[in-house]
């Protein structure tokens, strides 16, 4: 089975089911788990590296004005690769190459052979699925079974011990910083999951909320990178959030739908009741970090 791999997410589904070795290519992105160095590349971005997270949101923009993806596929490097399957994605195109985009480059390859593993993870539950077809996909429907059996009786162990929370902390998390955007999909299933019922809310809202927690966790954002950004958080947060406010790494968790995901739900719980996950919030610590103001 030769696996071509075009999002983070996808890469560390096919590694976390044992097939690391089948992988013949990647995105530009896939950066874990370590040691990927040498599989080759065959996706770029048009957006590269800004100094901030404005500037970024701008040249998106921009892009996406001029009707042009985001992403490109190297072709010639697909078509050297010979996938048998292509794991890929059509929930953001803002993420990842978009699923159009897939299907044409392997129209290309002029091959019928080429099975495409199209992701779509709304909720928690669809990650879940979305890794047992993909491991029905790569021919280790047994790795994934075992696999989801150990992730969700880690995300039913925080979901018991959260229940013996004395209090339910009004939480919102926060998707990108400038401008400030709010985190929907999956995420108030994770913070439902770690002791809190919560709405998806439209930016709109933002200034009208009373959270008790925040956590920031810009999509694509490591941890020292939104350090970089503090200035500009404080100025965008309401004045009268009077919040514990914690960054967490974007980039690495709650922005891949994959088997990190409970990693996710590990530190949401530890922000969020740092009286009941104490273990959590030590073995995480490297990945996120509290902030005062």
């Amino acid at each position: 089975m030769r696996i071509a791999s075009l999002l983070p997410s996808a890469t560390e589904i096919v590694c976390a089911l044992g097939a690391r070795a089948e992988l013949v290519g990647r995105s530009h992105e896939c950066d874990f788990p370590p040691g990927l160095e040498d599989v080759p590349v065959l996706t770029s971005a048009r957006v590269g590296p800004l100094p901030s997270s404005r500037a970024i949101d701008a040249s998106v923009r921009s892009v996406l004005r001029d009707a042009l993806a985001i992403y490109d596929i190297d072709v010639e490097r697909l078509r050297a690769a010979r996938p048998d399957v292509i794991v890929t994605q059509d929930l953001c195109d803002v993420c990842a190459v978009s699923l159009h985009d897939v299907r044409a480059a392997v129209a290309r390859l002029a091959r019928q052979d080429v099975a495409i593993v199209n992701l779509h993870p709304m909720r928690l539950e669809d990650i879940w699925g979305d890794i047992a077809r993909a491991a029905d996909a790569i021919g280790r429907a047994a790795a994934g079974a075992r696999l989801l059996a150990g992730l969700r009786a880690r995300v039913a162990d925080v979901a018991h011990r959260a229940e013996m929370a004395r209090a339910r902390p009004r939480v919102v998390t926060i998707e990108w910083i400038a401008p400030v955007m709010i985190g929907g999909m999956g995420m108030p299933g994770l913070i439902a999951l770690a002791g809190q019922h919560a709405p998806t809310l439209d930016q709109d809202a933002l200034a009208a909320l009373d959270p008790e927690v925040v956590l920031v966790k810009p999509c694509g954002f490591p941890l020292h990178r939104t350090v970089k950004e503090l200035d500009v958080l404080r100025e965008a947060l309401p004045r009268g959030w009077r919040a514990r406010v914690y960054l967490a790494d974007g980039n690495a968790f709650f922005n891949r739908p994959g088997p990190r995901i409970v990693e996710s739900l590990e530190i949401l719980a530890a922000c969020m009741h740092p009286e009941l996950f104490e273990d959590f919030a030590a073995m995480h610590a490297a990945s996120f970090r509290g902030i005062n103001g």
